[in-house]
């Protein structure tokens, strides 16, 4: 896909002329077809706006002058009368739905997106809520593109096998598949609330809102007072406050990575309402990013990596999240990582967009042949969307601060996690089972020695680019190296012969 963009480009270049007036073409050529791609996929519906704003985080698969432009997305849609929304409130609360409000607000909707309309109402007894309702027809919509999708996916995996051995379009693909699912039941999107607001209850400035009632296309929560982040004035807070609700927003999210390892994957600005008494209010829950325990970890490592200034460190991490290809280039990517950590390590939001660092670790693994999981493009989206949010509040946080300071929590619940009853019985298991494997990993060892069989393949060059199915040797050692295996294969031949006589 990124040739194609990059085809395209080398294409306008040939139009540039001396006067700079070609060079301006060029550049209004190149921002139409951007907006072209974005409006085509706004135009298509939620899925393909989810691709989208995945490809916007994708440096390794995207130009940058069309990820600035997809970046514009938005999941807005026309409104449309409250009468079609209404049949599914009676097929999903009941023909006496109205008898559980006091008022509905159905002339115009607060909201209203690719998945679902939202209004604004209040229950009988007197509180404010919300009332989200999926929009006719969009979950067979959806359940469509997704064939389709799958298909296309399957498609470039054939046509180009080793372009998808680096960036798994099927993996990528399926990772996105599995989040919209959330958010066409909301009913998991209710229960991603309820778990967000146990965690939620330990910050006095990070609000969840509670779940009313929830039904597979009806969602009515409670309703938010404020305004989003970025509309926030400069006399609304001071900077204390500002620094105070900034730094809880950003250990919560820490947690929710590296302890709870599931977080709010799409925290943009209109997603954080700030109320008056300067709480954060997190809301649509639909789209939710999870982790194992391996991947949180690793991840962990990823960020302490940063906070300590450690370019290799991070490296080694972030080759363990995917893995090496016949023809990576570990070396080159740890010389990479090496020169960029130390401009990232003390800088604040105001200095640096970590998202933006995050997505160019991958451009620069997946150039040198490293495989990364397709998680990283959820994370990186996460990361973006909230650092974009909390630049708008307290542009002077610092990404490694804020993880220096809750790091003592976090490992905390790191360790005691480690040390639980059902980890300890993983461990014992592995333990056993490697026990019982050794005694025939041995006598197959001694086997292949006594058979001349046993090979020694050793090989320095880690860091160098090679293809598949080229052999290589060790660095001006291979001679040496074939008679030492030729004086063992001898020695062992003679043993042999002794013991049978």
């Amino acid at each position: 896909m990124s040739r194609s963009f990059a085809a395209e480009t080398g294409r306008t270049v040939r139009l540039w002329s001396g006067d700079g007036a070609g060079a301006r073409r060029t550049f209004d050529f190149r921002a139409s077809r951007a907006r072209a791609f974005r409006e085509t996929l706004e135009r298509l519906g939620p899925l393909y706006v989810k691709v989208g704003q995945v490809l916007a985080t994708r440096p390794d698969l995207m130009p940058q002058y069309v990820m600035d432009e997809l970046e514009l997305l938005n999941d807005r849609a026309n409104v449309e009368p409250f009468a079609g929304y209404e049949q599914i409130l009676y097929e999903e609360l009941g023909a006496h739905w109205r008898s559980r409000f006091r008022e509905v607000q159905t002339e115009e909707p607060i909201g209203s997106a690719s998945l679902a309309q939202v209004y604004k109402a209040v229950t009988v007894e007197g509180r404010a809520c919300v009332l989200k309702v999926q929009r006719p027809g969009s979950r067979q919509a959806v359940l469509g593109d997704m064939k389709v999708l799958r298909t296309v996916a399957r498609l470039v995996a054939r046509a180009a096998p080793r372009f998808n051995e680096v960036v798994d379009m099927g993996a990528i693909l399926e990772m996105l598949l599995g989040v919209m699912e959330d958010e066409l039941d909301f009913t998991r999107e209710a229960k991603n609330m309820k778990d967000a607001r146990k965690v939620a209850k330990g910050y006095s400035r990070i609000k969840v809102p509670r779940v009313i009632e929830a039904t597979e296309r009806v969602l009515v929560q409670s309703f938010a007072e404020g305004v989003p982040i970025n509309q926030i004035k400069g006399d609304d807070f001071s900077n204390k406050e500002r620094k105070k609700i900034a730094d809880q927003l950003i250990s919560y999210m820490f947690r929710s990575y590296f302890v709870e390892r599931t977080f709010h994957a799409d925290l943009h600005p209109g997603n954080i309402i700030i109320s008056p008494d300067g709480k954060a209010h997190l809301i649509d829950w639909g789209m939710l990013g999870r982790m194992d325990r391996e991947t949180s970890t690793t991840m962990l490592g990823v960020f302490l990596s940063l906070a300590q200034n450690d370019g290799v460190a991070m490296a080694r991490h972030w080759v363990q999240l995917g893995s090496a290809t016949p023809w990576s280039n570990v070396s080159a990517f740890v010389g990479d990582m090496s020169r960029a950590v130390p401009r990232w390590a003390n800088a604040s939001l105001a200095e640096l967009n970590y998202g933006v660092a995050l997505m160019t670790m991958m451009k620069y693994s997946s150039a040198h042949g490293i495989q990364v999981t397709p998680l990283v493009s959820v994370m990186g989206k996460s990361i973006a969307n909230v650092e974009g949010s909390l630049r708008c509040l307290y542009p002077k946080l610092k990404f490694a601060a804020a993880l220096r300071n809750t790091l003592p929590e976090i490992m905390r619940e790191v360790a005691c996690d480690s040390f639980s009853p059902e980890q300890g019985a993983q461990l014992a298991l592995s333990a056993l089972k490697s026990g019982s494997t050794l005694p025939a990993q041995l006598h197959a060892t001694v086997k292949d020695l006594a058979d001349r069989q046993f090979a020694l393949q050793a090989r320095t060059n880690l860091g160098d680019p090679i293809s598949a199915g080229a052999k290589h040797h060790l660095a001006g050692g291979s001679g040496r190296l074939r008679k030492t295996t030729a004086a063992v294969s001898a020695a062992l031949l003679a043993r042999k012969r002794a013991r049978g006589n």
